[in-house]
C-alpha cells in the first residue's frame, strides 16, 4: 500500500484507493498499474467494499503516453496482459468496487472505471477513447468490458470519431449508474460503499464473481449456475439469520426512494 502514486486509507469496513498523480491528471504509468494491482491484492482483511477515486480535477486521463516506447509485437502483448492482470484484481478482487468519477475518464481511465462494479460520476466527468486518433488500440480490457456497458457500436463510434460523452449522456448510455453535482462523486460513492458493505459477504461474492459469468453463459448453463449459487448463498448462517429477522419483522423492508 506504500506507493507515492496511490493513497490508501480505511474507514471502518470501507477501503479508499486514490490515484495520486494529479499533475499528470492521474495518467497510468507502468508503476501505477502495478501499484493498483498490488493494492487490491494486499487489501486488509475485513474490507467489505472499496471506493476508487482520483486526486485533483480528474479521475484518470488514461495511459501515460510519455512512457510509450517502441515495442515489438511480443512486448506489446506482454504489456497489455500486465494491464489485464491488474484490472482483474479490481473486478474479481476482495470486495465490490465503487468508482468516484470526475473530470477526465479517458482511454485507460475508462478501462479502469469499467472494471469497477458501480460508477458514480459528478457533472464534470467526461468519457472518451482517443486511441483511434493516436494510431493505437485499447489494451487494458476495454474491448471486452466497455461493449458490455454500452454496446459494440457505441464503443466503435467513440474510437472511430473521437466522440466525447459528458456525464449526463454517459449515464444514459451506461458508462455510469449515478450522476451527482460537481464535487459530490466521492461522498456518494462512500454512501453506496457503506451500504454495500452491509450485505452478506457471500451475496456480494456472487454478484462479483458469478453474475458476470452467468451473463455470458448459454441460458441452460446460466440457469444451472444461478441455481447452484442461490443454493450456496441461502445456506449460509448469515443468510438464514437475515431471513429470520425479516420474517419476524426485525429486518429492513424495501421502501420507495
Amino acid at each position: 500500500m506504500n506507493h507515492p502514486d496511490i493513497h490508501f486509507e480505511q474507514q471502518g469496513d470501507v477501503a479508499i484507493v486514490r490515484l495520486s498523480r494529479p499533475a499528470k491528471r492521474n495518467a497510468i504509468s507502468d508503476e501505477l498499474i502495478l501499484a493498483i494491482r498490488d493494492a487490491f491484492e494486499s487489501m486488509p482483511e475485513g474490507v467489505r467494499a472499496i471506493v476508487l477515486d482520483g486526486e485533483g480535477d480528474h479521475f484518470c486521463a488514461g495511459l501515460d503516453l510519455s512512457e510509450l516506447k517502441e515495442r515489438d509485437a511480443g512486448a506489446g502483448l506482454i504489456h497489455s496482459r500486465m494491464w489485464h492482470a491488474a484490472l482483474e484484481t479490481v473486478q474479481f478482487g476482495p470486495a465490490p468496487v465503487i468508482a468516484a468519477l470526475h473530470g477526465a475518464v479517458v482511454g485507460g481511465g475508462l478501462e479502469l472505471a469499467a472494471s469497477c462494479h458501480i460508477r458514480v460520476a459528478d457533472e464534470t466527468a467526461f468519457y472518451a477513447l482517443p486511441e483511434g486518433s493516436r494510431g493505437i488500440f485499447v489494451g487494458g480490457g476495454g474491448a471486452v468490458r466497455i461493449p458490455r456497458l454500452i454496446g459494440e457500436a457505441r464503443m466503435a463510434d467513440m474510437m472511430f470519431t473521437g466522440r466525447v460523452y459528458d456525464a449526463k449522456d454517459g449515464e444514459r448510455i451506461g458508462l455510469s449508474q449515478y450522476v451527482v453535482p460537481k464535487g459530490e462523486a466521492f461522498a456518494k460513492a462512500m454512501e453506496l460503499a457503506q451500504r454495500v458493505a452491509k450485505n452478506a459477504p457471500l451475496t456480494n461474492y456472487a454478484l462479483m464473481h458469478a453474475l458476470p459469468r452467468i451473463s455470458e453463459q448459454p441460458a441452460d448453463q446460466g440457469f444451472l449456475t444461478e441455481a447452484l449459487m442461490a443454493a450456496i448463498a441461502q445456506s449460509a448462517p448469515e443468510a438464514k439469520e437475515r431471513v429470520r429477522e425479516f420474517l419476524e419483522g426485525r429486518g429492513p423492508k424495501v421502501k420507495k426512494a
